[in-house]
C-alpha cells in the first residue's frame, strides 16, 4: 500500500435496540507510517468497541456513513471490506470458525485462489511468528484463551489488509508473548499498515507509540500526545 489510508465515521448514529439510546460517534483517522497506530480508551460503556465494529463494517449504522479513503462502505461487499480492514475481536473465540488452527489461517487464503500448499505455508510461518507450532495437532476447541488470541490475530494478519482495528489484543497474553506482539505490529507500522488499537492497556499503546485518543458517549472528548 502507498500514501496512506484514511477512515472515517461522519456523523453515524447507532444503537443496539430499539429500545436503547442511539449515541452519536465521529472519528477521523489518517494513515500514514511511520506513527500509524492511534489507541482508543475510556471507561467501559464509552463506546470504544462499538466504534471499532463500526469503523471495520462488522456493524452498519443506524445513520451516517463509514468512509475508506473517501468511500462509502455501505456500497462494499464484506469480502471487499475484509481485505481494506481486518477485525480482532475482543472474544476470540467469536472468530475462529474452523476445528483445526493451520486450516483457521489458510482457508480465506484458499478461497483467494491461492493454491493449498502455498496457504498453509503461509499459515505455519504465522504460527511460528506467534509460537503456536505446538497446536497443530490440537483442535481449536481446546486451546487456551492466550492461543486462542494468538491464532485469531494470525488469521486475521494474514489476510494483509491496509487497516486493522484490534479490541483488546492483549488480553490473555503474558508479557514475553505482549512484546511479541509489539514486534509484529511495528512491522506491519512500517509497511504503512494503519493500526486503530482499543485498550485498556497504556503501556502497550505506549510502546506502539500510538496517539491516545479518550472517549466518552462514543466521542473524542481528550487526546493525549
Amino acid at each position: 500500500m502507498t500514501g496512506g489510508f484514511s477512515l472515517e465515521l461522519k456523523n453515524v448514529r447507532f444503537a443496539y435496540s430499539d429500545n436503547e439510546k442511539r449515541q452519536d460517534f465521529s472519528l477521523y483517522v489518517e494513515h500514514f507510517s511511520p506513527k500509524g497506530c492511534t489507541a482508543l480508551m475510556g471507561e467501559n460503556g464509552s463506546g470504544k468497541t462499538t466504534l471499532g465494529k463500526l469503523a471495520a463494517g462488522v456493524l452498519r449504522p443506524d445513520s451516517g456513513c463509514v468512509l475508506y479513503n473517501g468511500a462509502d462502505i455501505a456500497k462494499r461487499k464484506l469480502g471487499q471490506i475484509g481485505r481494506c480492514v481486518g477485525y480482532l475481536f475482543q472474544e476470540p473465540s467469536r472468530q475462529l470458525f474452523t476445528a483445526h488452527p493451520l486450516t483457521e489461517i489458510a482457508f480465506a487464503l484458499e478461497l483467494q485462489g491461492i493454491s493449498k500448499s502455498e496457504a498453509e505455508a503461509r499459515a505455519m510461518e504465522l504460527l511460528r511468528q506467534f509460537e503456536l507450532e505446538h497446536i497443530i495437532g490440537h483442535t481449536t476447541y481446546t486451546l487456551s484463551r492466550g492461543e486462542k488470541q494468538r491464532l485469531a490475530i494470525a488469521a486475521t494478519m494474514v489476510m494483509e489488509p491496509q487497516f486493522f482495528v484490534l479490541d483488546e489484543p492483549t488480553t490473555g497474553l503474558d508479557k514475553r508473548r505482549r512484546n511479541i506482539l509489539v514486534q509484529t505490529l511495528h512491522t506491519l507500522l512500517a509497511k504503512n499498515i494503519g493500526i486503530l488499537l482499543i485498550s485498556h492497556d497504556r503501556e502497550f499503546a505506549d510502546a506502539l507509540h500510538a496517539d491516545i485518543r479518550i472517549m466518552d458517549g462514543g466521542r473524542l472528548v481528550d487526546e493525549k500526545a
